[in-house]
């Protein structure tokens, strides 16, 4: 594997870099959909803010991270004009940008999925077919690596498995086709998910080896078209958003005849890459599932929140953290169209109780108070910010 560093090593494992995982087949026999959410009842959470429009970003996803002047910065992913915003999250006003087109150290091509991990900012460019790791706060570039493995990436999710260790697991939606809106087929499934190590050594240098694919080659398990990921150790879960819909593609395209018919959803995937068996039932999303996150409370309580992409106005649907029973669903009065979220559960100046950042419409932030909605959705105290 060849990796791109700024003074910064990187290593290969020797055997088996760029083998798929092993993974079971089939579907388990103690498989099964997660409660229906068909009639939970959709509530209005009122947002706090909704930034300024900058209609030429194509915001995507975002991540936030706690400033050194007590400030918490909301990082954004802008696909069209190839770079990041960087936001004020108790305000949503823009404090600066940063990138422009190109391979160099610094500069972006499409970039997607963003995700924060201590001082540093790992992000996902789809047509440089890499990531890049920058530091914060001075959002100067330290390393790249993947180019040699990614194909289309999206999406990204980091897990700290041990002190100085990650694992990142990137998400692969190469498609195929003139337009690239057909899915490839099921015996290339298993590269839907691409996972990489990275370590910090004593010198602070990162160490990267790349640690293989998975994704499921039979329905209904199987990964289609794939973007948002996350996940949960403690119940060694991970969700991953399948965006496919059925009757999506252009007439003169044809559909890729192994879709599945029940649309899209979220799939339930142990970290080792194996699908348990589990998706969210075929009525919890009347569009494209998108952003999908953790809210970890006290006591192991939480919940997942999942985007209903839906227009005018997105859904936000809530699932318990333990078993995935729906918990509620809710809208605001102006996010729509939302790609990505951040959720931001420690205190900041303008959220004592945390927030849930959105992005709206491609073109702006809203946040939402996560007091208010664990109020309006009845939700655990131990996620309510109360003693």
């Amino acid at each position: 594997m060849t990796c791109r560093l700024l003074a910064i090593a990187c290593t290969s494992l020797l055997l088996g870099a760029c083998a798929s995982l092993p993974h079971e087949t089939g579907t388990p026999a103690n498989a099964a959909s997660a409660p229906s959410n068909q009639a939970i009842e959709l509530h209005t959470v009122a947002e706090r803010y909704v930034s300024a429009s900058h209609v030429e970003a194509e915001l995507d996803s975002l991540a936030t991270w706690p400033a050194p002047d007590g400030g918490t910065w909301l990082i954004g992913s802008a696909k069209s004009t190839h770079s990041l915003m960087v936001f004020d999250a108790d305000s949503g006003a823009l404090l600066r940008t940063i990138g422009g087109k190109g391979k160099s150290p610094g500069q972006f091509n499409r970039p997607n999925g963003v995700a924060v991990h201590g001082d540093r900012l790992f992000v996902v460019e789809r047509d440089n077919h890499r990531l890049q790791v920058l530091d914060l706060p001075g959002l100067q570039p330290v390393a790249s690596f993947g180019d040699d493995v990614l194909r289309s990436p999206y999406g990204l999710w980091i897990n700290e498995t041990a002190p100085d260790e990650l694992e990142i697991y990137v998400t692969d939606s190469f498609m195929y086709g003139e337009r690239y809106q057909i899915v490839p087929p099921l015996s290339e499934l298993d590269q839907r998910v691409r996972r990489f190590r990275v370590q910090t050594d004593a010198a602070g240098e990162l160490q990267i080896d790349y640690l293989g694919s998975f994704g499921e080659t039979r329905e209904p398990g199987a990964l289609q078209v794939v973007e948002s990921i996350a996940g949960d150790p403690s119940h060694n879960r991970l969700l991953i958003a399948d965006e496919y819909v059925p009757g999506k593609f252009a007439p003169e395209e044809p559909r890729s005849p192994h879709a599945a018919d029940s649309g899209s959803t979220l799939r339930e995937y142990t970290l080792d890459g194996h699908y348990t068996g589990r998706s969210l039932p075929a009525d919890t999303f009347a569009t494209e599932a998108e952003g999908v996150a953790l809210w970890s409370c006290r006591d192991g309580a939480g919940y997942w929140i999942a985007v209903d992409q839906r227009n005018p106005l997105t859904v936000f649907h809530l699932f318990e953290r333990n078993g995935l029973a729906p918990a509620g669903s809710f809208q605001g009065h102006t996010t729509g169209q939302t790609d990505g979220i951040a959720l931001h559960a420690a205190s900041t100046a303008a959220f004592p109780d945390g927030a849930l950042f959105a992005v709206h419409h491609d073109e702006a932030v809203a946040a939402f108070d996560l007091a208010d909605i664990a109020r309006t959705l009845g939700l655990a105290e131990a996620c309510t910010g109360d003693p």
